[in-house]
């Protein structure tokens, strides 16, 4: 049996509210797959690999109330969750290592988490 035959779709969904400058004020997600409401949220960043151009897009957005700590501990566990994904799509535990080194000098310098 063929792998790549779709047996089940799931649809993710952001939805942004913006204000009178297109500024996003809120925002929310969902799933089909999780039960209950959309959930808020202050940030999300989202990168799509073009299959054909071998580009990647890539979309950023955050609420005006995301404070700096917010965003610097939110940028500390999307850079330790990029290492992880890259040492799982590609077994270079090297390379996942130094980025991991990288991403905890960020997470002390920004006080994501504590110094040693």
């Amino acid at each position: 049996m063929a792998k790549n035959i779709v047996k089940k779709r799931s649809k993710i969904s952001i939805e942004v509210g913006l204000d009178a400058d297109q500024m996003p004020v809120e925002m929310k997600w969902g799933a089909s797959d999780k039960p209950g409401p959309s959930e808020a949220c202050k940030g999300m960043l989202l990168a799509l690999f073009n299959s054909q151009t071998k580009e990647t897009m890539k979309v950023d957005l955050w609420t005006k109330e995301m404070q700096v700590v917010e965003m610097d501990r939110f940028m500390y566990q999307t850079l330790r969750g990029l290492a992880d994904t890259y040492f799982k799509a590609t077994g270079n535990e090297e390379l996942a290592n130094q980025m991991q080194q990288f991403v905890f000098f960020f997470g002390q310098a920004t006080g994501a988490i504590p110094k040693q």
